[in-house]
């Protein structure tokens, strides 16, 4: 990506910050565009051994949870078709036991 010019000044000596722009000859400040503070690459999800999971892959779980909100537990081995890698609190969204869960990656391993 080439430096912006200042939109103060119009000169080309900019300094480069992780959230902004700042001009050296004036000091003006201005915020990088949010797709330019972006620069991480496709986000990749691990299970407990360290395999990197996909869409549709299949998991089991490694240990027992108690489901939030409700009485039950999904058992250690229950196992997970076709899961769904997603942002958020949670990585993992999949049908376990005829219940939608979301469940964090640490908690499973690749079938």
């Amino acid at each position: 990506m080439t430096e912006p010019e200042c939109p103060e000044c119009g000169m080309k000596a900019v300094l480069s910050h992780p959230t902004k722009w700042e001009c050296e000859t004036c000091g003006f400040e201005w915020d990088k565009p949010a797709d330019a503070a972006a620069t991480d690459g496709p986000r990749v999800v691990k299970d407990a051994h360290g395999t990197v999971l996909v869409d549709g892959d299949s998991v089991v779980l490694i240990k027992d949870l108690k489901l939030r909100g409700s009485a039950g537990t999904l058992k250690g081995g229950a196992k997970a078709k076709n899961i769904r890698l997603v942002d958020g609190d949670h990585e993992i969204d999949c049908r376990m036991d005829g219940i939608q869960v979301g469940l964090k990656a640490c908690f499973v391993k690749k079938a």
